[in-house]
Formats: structure tokens, sequence, C-alpha cells
């Protein structure tokens, strides 16, 4: 009898475990950064998939604002998302510690849009590659841009914010935002740094970007922390915002969120633009990936295929004001503004033929603003060194003396409340023992 109510229960857990699995294969679980897909591009890719495979899909969209933190997750936690969106940096790190999976493009009846992709981006992304772990087979370009300055042109002129040098004039004291972002800082610091060089062609922005010896560690902080008494703030997303309201006159940030903020400003009469400083800076790039612990890669596939179509990638773009890997003739057109004066050379991201066109600039940089910017590659185990001279900067480390002082304080503090409640309490025996005496 024993024996067959085992045999029952282990009947009963396979069927709970097949139930579940099922159940699983039917969501597919997205890690992406806040306000970084358009939100019915999002709510349409079920019905899309359903039409593809003849499978229901049920999206869990969660969001992350620091790549740390959704590579915590992964590393440690060993979350399973189906589909996370890291920046370049943290790609070549999950490839290193082999987070990743290969992308499966075996999509059925269903055409591939992946080749849509740019071959620029493909190939900056190729730099990436560990060995027998190529990053195009497992990472999707999404979107991509640059960090430079954008202005207020009632307190700026072009020619003034032309080089990364206004961050340290002292004219622009308390009028400047910089993202708080420790790659971006420590690229801007080291570059302004060798200025005379990179006009001498004697070195080159990737080098200098991805110079993290020690020495060039120590002058980037010199540099970094000779800046600090013109920053107005160290922002994560407000900057953008705090720039259309004339808080403030020059802010470093990214490509996407400048034409955010020039769009809003307009609309509240208020004129701001966007350069990327002649010395250059970095060139940054975001992709889908699928993680090590995925529970629905097929699904996942799908989803990144789905983006990859140019009308999808088109609202993406205008949904979230950022730049869309995906580089089609039908892109380019939809781009194409004919107002603009000036004419670019896009040859590099679109193919022959775009060699001339007018487009706006701080979305698709020109062929010249391109070639004096490159990707910032992971610090690897130099990453902790660069984040503690990015605390000392900003202030947030405690010395030893402080440190010390705080717990002198403190224990001072803690005395006099344990030496005043004793006074207190002998005070209220002494006045205890009076009455009983008076009662006697």
């Amino acid at each position: 009898m024993k024996k067959y109510i085992s045999l029952l229960l282990c009947l009963l857990l396979l069927a709970s475990c097949t139930s579940s699995d099922e159940k699983r294969s039917r969501v597919l679980k997205v890690y992406n950064w806040a306000d970084y897909i358009d939100e019915n591009v999002l709510a349409e890719f079920p019905a899309w998939y359903k039409e593809q495979t003849g499978e229901d899909i049920r999206i869990i969209y969660q969001v992350f604002d620091i790549n740390e933190i959704m590579l915590t997750k992964i590393e440690r936690g060993q979350e399973d998302f189906d589909l996370i969106c890291p920046s370049e940096y943290i790609i070549e790190r999950m490839l290193k510690k082999d987070l990743l999976l290969p992308i499966n493009r075996n999509f059925g009846k269903t055409t591939d849009y992946i080749p849509n992709i740019s071959p620029y981006i493909r190939k900056e992304l190729e730099k990436i590659s560990q060995p027998e772990r190529h990053t195009n087979d497992y990472v999707v370009p999404y979107m991509w841009g640059t960090a430079g300055i954008l202005y207020n042109k009632k307190f700026k002129t072009l020619e003034e914010v032309s080089t990364w040098g206004c961050l340290w004039d002292a004219v622009n004291r308390g009028k400047i935002l910089m993202k708080d972002s420790y790659r971006d800082a420590y690229g801007t610091a080291i570059i302004y740094a060798h200025a005379r060089q990179l006009a001498d062609s004697t070195i080159t922005v990737e080098q200098l970007m991805n110079d993290n010896s020690p020495e060039a560690i120590a002058l980037a902080e010199q540099y970094l922390k000779s800046m600090k008494p013109n920053i107005a703030g160290w922002e994560a997303d407000f900057g953008k915002e705090m720039m259309t309201k004339n808080k403030a006159w020059l802010n470093l940030t990214w490509s996407g969120d400048a034409v955010w903020a020039i769009e809003e400003a307009e609309a509240v009469g208020v004129s701001l633009d966007y350069t990327v400083p002649r010395e250059g800076s970095n060139i940054w790039y975001d992709g889908w990936a699928i993680p090590k612990y995925a529970r629905n890669v097929k699904a996942a596939s799908y989803f990144i295929n789905y983006l990859c179509q140019p009308d999808i990638a088109l609202r993406n773009m205008d949904a979230i004001g950022y730049v869309s890997a995906v580089a089609t003739a039908e892109i380019m057109e939809a781009k194409i503004d004919t107002t603009l004066e000036l004419f670019s050379d896009l040859s590099y991201f679109f193919g022959p033929g775009a060699d001339s066109i007018q487009i706006n600039p701080i979305q698709y940089p020109d062929r010249k603003v391109v070639e004096r910017c490159a990707m910032i590659r992971d610090f690897g185990d130099r990453t902790e060194l660069v984040l503690e001279m990015w605390s000392r900067v900003k202030g947030d480390n405690l010395n030893t003396g402080i440190v010390l002082l705080i717990f002198a304080v403190f224990g001072a503090l803690f005395v006099w409340i344990v030496w005043k409640r004793i006074s207190i309490y002998k005070q209220k025996k002494r006045h205890h023992r009076r009455r009983r005496r008076i009662r006697r």
C-alpha cells in the first residue's frame, strides 16, 4: 500500500512540475531601463508572437536604473529574466563571466530582421568579444548615442561650449549639472587633461578613456576635484528637466536625454542645444541579451527580432528620444529633415548614398564627430579603484579623521545621556525618600 501511495505522490509531483514549466513557457520576463521602450510596442508583442508562433505569451516587465544593479541580480541572485538590456561595458563583463546565452535565430516562417542592424555598430561591439564568444552571437544592439554638453543658448554660445574646458571655467560656477556616471566623468576628465596631445594627434580618445592605470586614475581625480566647485548637482535623470526650466546653463548628458530636453524646452520658450566637444567623447551602445538563467529563450529571441523591424524601431525612437541601431532605408527616409541647413555624412551608419543628408546631428552624429569619439571598455579589476576615486570626488567617502570625530561625538553624547538618566533616577529616588519621611 505504501508503495502505491509513494508512486501516486511522485506522479502528482511530476504533473505539478510539468504544469509549472508549461506556465513559465508562456511568460516572457523582460528587464529594461526605465522609459526605454514605447509602451504600445510592448503591449502589442503578445499578439504579434501569437501570429508568428501560434503560442500565447504574457510579459512580466521590470525596470532598472543602474547597470550594476541588473548585473548583480543576474550574477548573484541568478534571477530568471529572459531578456535584459545592458550597456556595452556590462556586456563585455557578462561575456567574460559566461553569463549570456546565444540568441536563437531559428524563427521558422518569421523573417529574420536582425540583419537590419547597422554594420558599423555590429563591428564596434565585436571589439568586446571574448575568446570563443563573439558579441554578435549573444547581443543585438538596441540604442546608441554620445555623451556631450546640453546648453542653454540664452547664457552660452556654441563657441563657449565647444570644448570640455567650459566645465572647468569659473564663470560657470554653480551653473553645471553632471551625470552621476563615473565612467562619463572619468572619460571627460582624462580627455580634457590631454587636450593638447589630442590636438597634436599624439594620442587617441580610445587610448585615453581606456587607460585605467593608477597614474591615469589619479590624474582624473585631480581634474574632477578641481571642477567640483562649478557643479550645482550630480543627477541621474532630473538634469534634462532642470535645463528646460532655466535652472542651469550646462549639463553633461547623453544625446537621447538632450533630444527630449530640447523638444520639451521649446514648448515652454526655452532654447537649448547640444554638442560633442572638439576634444572627443564617449560613444555608447545598449543591446538586448539573454541571460544564463533565462527560461524562455524562444520568446526572448522573437522579442529581439520584433524590435528590429523598421516601423517598430521608429516608434521606439519617437517615444524615447534615443537612436535605434536599425539602419534601413525606411529609417533614413523617415528621419531626413529638409528644413535643416546642415548636411551630415552618415555613410558609416546607413551605407553608400548617405554621405550628405539632412538629418538631426544630435541623434545621428556626423562621421567627423564619431571619429573623435570612442567606446569606454570595461575597467575590469580596476573598476573598484575608479569607483573609490569617484566616491572621493563626490565626497561620499569619509576619511579616518572624520570617522573618529563622529564616533567621539556619538560617544560623548551617549555618555551624557547615560549620566543624565542616572542623575534623573537619583533625583527621583531622593525625592521619594523625602516624601516617605514626611509621611512618617
